[in-house]
């Protein structure tokens, strides 16, 4: 596939270009299919003994382990060709299968959960290369797992329960993905136009993607590097839309992060990478006569950023909100952005910067954890606050916050997400069900 470059771009590390774009994602589409059509969304029916269900599923709990290897080789002896779709440890990927097996489950007496969930999955896996063909032989591969693993208390009646609860599962989730194909790439290319390293371990990449990338401020995208095929990690994006399509991203290195590394410390002008659909529920408030308070802590930064940009670009022609940002880091030398933030408080004098230094008495800013510090604003009233950056920072900062903001008005990405995201930070662990490391 030609990739269309500036002339003038260079890459850093030639041997990071060898091989750029995987083959899987060559915009080709596959009009086989494997086996059986999975039953249209017309045709199946969320009417199925979801008890059965529910109550069987127990018997994989008990050795969740056991019963994702036998799932991964059954799938993988029936269906070869599907295995370059995983990457070659399937470790982490057999427990985040599992993990989202499990919701599903219990999400089946909501059948609004349900479906919300299957769409999701059904989107996020474009980007792996799963097409509407790869859902049967996993969910064939699943069945037969479910009937193994439950041994005599597979019952007629069970058997039934599970083939139409997992037809409706691949129904929901072809529809998803065919309509979100209509509207979307199920990836884009991206090309690195600036690499600045704010600390050792701290970058802020521009990205030029190679088609529209639509996107709300307070979104995250998946980023997934070449050296690391398969691999995906999502970054916030850090500034609101612009006109030129550029993309801003915050990434800090952690200890065994293979994608955070590379991005940090292996790639830079010029370089490739792929990008995924944009993805979260932060989102500016739509009230104009609210004014906002933002906590974030280290990374956590960047959907804040864009959001504040986002105000700052609607209340120009109107009424300017009240922005107060505490910046929280550990150290000031952590605080890696306040250039471009002091820049945008010049811009905009009705924001309130606050930096916060956690472990630095002789700071000239505020001194303390960020949580603690944000609780001590001045006032709440007519405000909405918003938090991002580790879950444990926005679970303490909620709780500092509780008895003086009303929870509607607090407003952060969801706690399970971000632990799960944490997990996989340090175990490089990405996807879902037919999803990869």
């Amino acid at each position: 596939m030609a990739i269309a470059r500036d002339r003038h771009s260079t890459p850093r590390n030639s041997a990071f270009r060898t091989n750029a774009i995987p083959s899987q994602f060559a915009r080709i589409e596959n009009s086989g299919r494997l086996g059986e059509e999975a039953p249209s969304a017309a045709t199946a029916t969320e009417d199925f003994d979801k008890r059965l269900v529910k109550d069987s599923f127990a018997h994989l709990m008990t050795n969740s382990d056991w019963a994702m290897e036998y799932l991964y080789a059954r799938l993988f002896v029936q269906n070869p060709e599907l295995r370059a779709l995983f990457p070659l440890a399937m470790s982490h990927t057999r427990v985040a299968t599992f993990e989202m097996l499990a919701r599903l489950i219990w999400s089946l007496d909501d059948a609004g959960a349900t479906e919300q969930l299957l769409g999701q999955l059904a989107r996020d896996h474009r980007k792996f290369g799963v097409k509407d063909q790869h859902h049967k032989p996993f969910f064939d591969a699943l069945l037969a797992t479910a009937e193994h693993v439950i041994g005599p208390g597979w019952t007629p009646e069970v058997g039934a329960a599970w083939r139409s609860g997992l037809g409706y599962f691949a129904a929901v989730m072809s529809a998803a993905a065919s309509a979100d194909a209509k509207g979307q790439p199920a990836w884009w290319v991206g090309e690195i136009v600036q690499h600045d390293q704010r600390t050792p371990t701290v970058a802020v990449l521009t990205i030029r993607p190679d088609q529209p990338l639509s996107y709300r401020p307070g979104q995250y995208i998946p980023v997934q590097v070449p050296r690391w095929p398969r691999i995906w990690r999502n970054y916030s994006i850090a500034n609101a839309p612009r006109e030129n399509g550029l993309i801003d991203i915050h990434v800090r290195a952690v200890p065994g992060g293979m994608v955070s590394t590379a991005l940090v410390s292996h790639c830079g002008t010029g370089d490739m990478v792929m990008l995924g659909a944009a993805r979260g529920e932060l989102a500016v408030p739509a009230d104009p006569a609210l004014d906002l308070v933002c906590v974030a802590g280290g990374t956590g930064l960047a959907p804040i950023k864009a959001i504040i940009e986002a105000v700052v670009g609607t209340t120009l022609q109107g009424r300017r909100r009240d922005v107060a940002l505490y910046a929280g880091a550990r150290r000031s030398q952590d605080l890696y952005d306040m250039r471009d933030l002091e820049t945008l408080r010049l811009a905009y004098p009705s924001l309130t910067l606050i930096p916060v230094a956690e472990r630095e008495l002789e700071f000239a800013g505020q001194v303390g954890r960020v949580p603690e510090v944000a609780k001590k604003h001045a006032s709440f009233r007519n405000t909405e606050v918003y938090i991002s950056g580790p879950a444990s920072m926005i679970s303490a900062t909620v709780r500092a916050l509780s008895g003086r903001v009303p929870a509607n008005r607090i407003h952060h990405d969801s706690l399970d997400l971000l632990k799960a995201a944490s997990r996989s930070s340090a175990v490089q662990r990405h996807g879902g069900i037919l999803g990869t490391d």
